[in-house]
């Protein structure tokens, strides 16, 4: 026998040259296994910008802040060489009560396949204003105009206002206008001359908002305390930001939220100069998912960033197919392992041979499930799409093998085992909590059964081709 011969003959029956073999397939898999997720990211940013541009027209996530009043003042400081500088800047307080109730209407629009969720939401204002502490702000009090003060709104994305904003402050009737004067506080909104006196106490103020958005809607506790009470058709809200309702109902049908945040909650005064209270951001880049701050930080897990007193609630879809699919894809690479290993022990316990090419193809199978499952789960319900992925790729597997292994039994085996899978991994996507204690016990049950049947193979007599 020719020395390449007897080379052919040890590559056939080398149990570790087909591990080494089967190994390297595996590492193969990987490559389309790691670009699986870049297809479900470059799937969610088309989603997503879909989103955005739907959004664009009727109104962004919102934000609602306010009211502030705001007090323009100028005076002069010694300087060197007896002369004078002039100061000059806004003095900003904050009101003593902030009273909101609020229904949100929200409905489901379509571009193309991917829904976007928009709403219309009308608020009604209410409050009061306080003694206006000038002396806290250590500005000479003759040196504020308070004739030119400003009563200030912040409105995220302006777009999605409905109807003008009349304001009753005190015994004055007023409309306010777009845009803020100053951006110490608010970089968009609306604002009108209040005209006060520096003495007056108890200043009362109420208007309603009627106002677009979509995703999410949040509020600012510019209050000494601040209450909000939201109801809405919607029944898959999440609760954002850093505070949570003190009270909350959510049923099929909708919510009904009830927040209460004081003064204490926060980590900024009841008056100030400049930019002394943190900021969001209406014109970021992501407007859509996006509540910026004075640092231009988002964490993108809550949307908000170093603002710390944003609070509200997003609208959910029942069923986000993009992060299930991902969290199928995770089981990718175990799954391609488990089924090799089981046409790996046909061949050794039952003396049938399968190619390299084979497992290769088997294992693009495997990974042509999870571009099914994408595919299929952007027009079905992600339960109805892995079902029907699933009974696609058995059915093409168990075919397969029936060819390569000419056995009924071993072919029946190979269809049980990956029906098995399949409805393991689905339980484990169901999962929350017990999801890594199911997957822990249920792998161990599988290498415990590989234990099992492989516990009489002599692996040496299998390398020297003895049976």
């Amino acid at each position: 026998m020719s020395f390449l011969d007897r080379l052919n003959s040890w590559a056939r029956r080398s149990v570790t040259l087909k591990l080494a073999i089967i190994g390297f397939l595996i590492l193969i898999l990987l490559i389309p296994a790691s670009m699986l997720d870049s297809l479900i990211y470059e799937r969610q940013n088309l989603r997503d910008s879909a989103q955005t541009e739907v959004a664009s027209k009727w109104g962004l996530q919102q934000v609602v802040g306010g009211p502030v009043i705001s007090v323009p003042y100028s005076y002069e400081v010694p300087a060197a060489d007896d002369k004078t500088v002039t100061r000059a800047g806004y003095a900003h307080f904050l009101p003593d009560e902030i009273n909101i109730e609020g229904a949100l209407n929200p409905e489901e629009r379509y571009r193309g396949i991917f829904v976007v969720v928009l709403y219309n939401t009308k608020l009604k204002v209410s409050g009061t204003f306080g003694n206006f502490d000038a002396a806290a702000l250590n500005i000479p009090e003759s040196a504020l105009r308070w004739e030119d003060a400003l009563f200030t709104i912040g409105i995220s994305d302006m777009t999605g206002i409905q109807s003008a904003i009349d304001l009753q402050l005190g015994d004055s009737t007023l409309s306010l206008g777009p845009g803020t004067v100053t951006k110490d506080v608010f970089d968009s909104g609306g604002s009108v001359l209040a005209g006060l006196d520096g003495d007056s106490k108890d200043v009362s103020y109420s208007y309603e908002l009627d106002l677009n958005g979509s995703s999410a809607l949040y509020f600012r506790p510019f209050g000494k305390r601040t209450t909000v009470n939201l109801t809405g058709g919607w029944g898959n809200p999440s609760f954002d930001g850093s505070f949570l309702p003190k009270e909350r109902e959510v049923t099929d049908g909708g919510f009904s939220a009830n927040w209460e945040v004081l003064q204490l909650n926060r980590n900024y005064p009841q008056q100030g100069t400049g930019s002394f209270a943190p900021k969001f951001n209406s014109s970021s880049i992501n407007g859509f998912r996006d509540l910026a701050n004075t640092s231009g930080y988002v964490d993108p897990s809550t949307g908000y960033g170093n603002a710390g007193d944003v609070f509200g609630l997003r609208l959910l879809l029942p069923v986000d197919e993009y992060k299930k699919t991902y969290r199928s894809t995770n089981f990718a690479i175990i799954f391609i392992f488990i089924t090799f290993l089981t046409f790996f022990f046909m061949e050794v316990l039952n003396k049938r041979r399968v190619h390299p090419i084979q497992y290769l193809l088997i294992g693009a199978a495997i990974i042509l499930f999870y571009v099914l499952l994408l595919s299929i789960s952007e027009h079905l319900l992600f339960d109805a799409a892995y079902w029907i992925s699933c009974i696609v790729i058995v059915t093409l597997i168990t075919g397969y093998s029936w060819f390569v292994l000419r056995n009924a039994k071993l072919t029946g085996l190979v269809a049980g085992i990956l029906l098995v899978l399949y409805v393991f991994f689905y339980s484990l996507l169901q999962l929350q909590d017990y999801a890594l204690l199911f997957g822990a016990v249920g792998l161990l049950l599988i290498l415990a059964v590989i234990m099992w049947l492989t516990r009489n193979i002599d692996w040496y007599n299998l390398e020297r081709g003895e049976s």
